[in-house]
């Protein structure tokens, strides 16, 4: 492993899906959206381990199937749609140094990024690594909608979300082109060294070093079109999904169907 660094791939896959239904193992070209995260990880050379988090053992089955482990399953208090990242990623951390098996660092892979490729990670990593006293990375992307003409609703009036800017002109009145860059974060990953969680009780930490994504690495799957629009870039070429060295899951005797 890099540096001599012991690392985990921990994917989270919970059941519960509002938005898209079953969606870390709705078939996307072929296979459960789940499996290109894995197939990524597993491909990307970096991990000692691929585990998958989840509270169901069927999302449990198709992860092993694709290489990665399912040990345990997230208890249902820690599978909520408000519960919180720290929760789950101690659990899996904590249950596994119990059994004997601890790590130098995590990375966190959330399957709703499918075009994250092997290359993506490993480029993270040697962002993080080459980060000294970082306690953690994230990916960001520039914004699409900038802070700066954001406002909250105060009574019957509004005030700017940021306040401490310029007077004159105020962000608001300026041209996006002249507002200095903002960065969100993405979905697409997360790197911390495992001592951030389980001593500070922080995904984060204090020290955070950015990872700017490029192209479609940073796309999400969270709203129905979300997902047609991830089938409408393949389908253009537009996008390309990790490689699966594994046959579609099958359940039931049948093979999952393909979506062109």
């Amino acid at each position: 492993m890099p540096d001599g660094k012991s690392l985990i791939a921990l994917v989270p896959a919970r059941a519960g899906s509002r938005r898209v239904k079953a969606k870390n193992i709705r078939p996307l070209a072929g296979h459960p959206l789940l499996a290109y995260t894995v197939s990524a990880a597993r491909a990307s050379g970096l991990f000692d381990a691929v585990l998958v988090s989840t509270d169901s053992e069927g999302i449990a089955g198709v992860a092993r199937h694709y290489g990665a482990e399912a040990p345990f399953l997230r208890p249902a208090a820690l599978a909520g749609d408000r519960s919180p990242d720290i929760e789950w990623v101690t659990h899996a951390l904590e249950t596994l140094k119990a059994g004997g098996r601890s790590f130098d660092g995590f990375a966190l892979l959330r399957p709703t990024s499918p075009f994250r490729s092997p290359e993506t990670i490993r480029r993270a990593w040697k962002v993080f690594a080459g980060a000294p006293g970082a306690d953690s990375l994230r990916a960001v992307e520039l914004c699409g909608q900038h802070p700066g003409k954001m406002w909250v609703l105060n009574g019957p009036w509004m005030e700017p979300l940021i306040k401490d800017g310029p007077r004159n002109p105020p962000w608001h009145s300026t041209p996006t082109q002249a507002l200095p860059p903002v960065y969100a974060q993405n979905a697409s990953l997360e790197i911390a060294w495992t001592r951030v969680p389980l001593e500070r009780a922080s995904i984060a930490g204090e020290r955070v070093v950015p990872f700017i994504t490029e192209g479609r690495e940073g796309f999400d799957i969270n709203q129905p079109e979300d997902w047609w629009l991830a089938e409408e870039l393949l389908r253009r070429g537009e996008a390309n999904l990790p490689t699966v060295d594994r046959p579609p899951y099958v359940v039931h005797g049948q093979e999952a169907p393909v979506k062109s």
